[in-house]
């Protein structure tokens, strides 16, 4: 047992002095190292056809799905490129719904007392970006999750929540 524990305290001593470096060159080793090791963020984004598809028939590019205030809503946004085919996602009368088969959930837009919709539903404008807010309460959506939004006959499918 005295062997166990000569050992385990001979084993700190040394991870801690070889994790300690002369004050002059600490940070900018630190730093060093912190800026190699970090990866590349992925952003995933659709298929060149896909992109067309969702340019040419809906009038709308730039799909993105994030997670948003802890993970707790998930934000759907898009820049219209042609107002008059993207009316559909705008629509007030319409309720959106995002779909996540991988944990069997519809996610539906919250409606606010004071605020209403949780979504922009004025009259779309070429070059300008859109949004809605989807509650994911008990935050059944994670990152990384393919998901489906269909609002009426708009259906994007496969996006990746980021």
């Amino acid at each position: 047992m005295n062997l166990l524990a000569a050992l385990l305290a001979s084993s700190i001593f040394v991870l801690s002095a070889a994790g300690q470096t002369p004050a002059q060159d600490g940070p900018t080793k630190v730093a060093a190292s912190t800026k190699a090791t970090t990866p590349a963020r992925y952003v995933p984004s659709l298929s060149r056809r896909a992109q067309m598809y969702y340019q040419g028939i809906w009038g709308v590019d730039e799909l993105r799905v994030k997670q948003a205030e802890s993970g707790e809503l998930i934000k759907f946004t898009w820049r219209v490129l042609d107002p008059d085919k993207a009316k559909v996602l705008n629509d007030k009368k319409l309720s959106p719904v995002l779909i996540d088969q991988q944990a069997s959930v519809k996610l539906v837009v919250p409606t606010m007392e004071k605020v209403g919709q949780l979504r922009q539903s004025s009259t779309p404008e070429a070059g300008k970006s859109y949004w809605m807010a989807f509650s994911n309460s008990g935050r059944p959506v994670k990152r990384g999750d393919r998901v489906n939004i269909v609002i009426g006959d708009f259906k994007a499918e496969g996006l990746v929540v980021e």
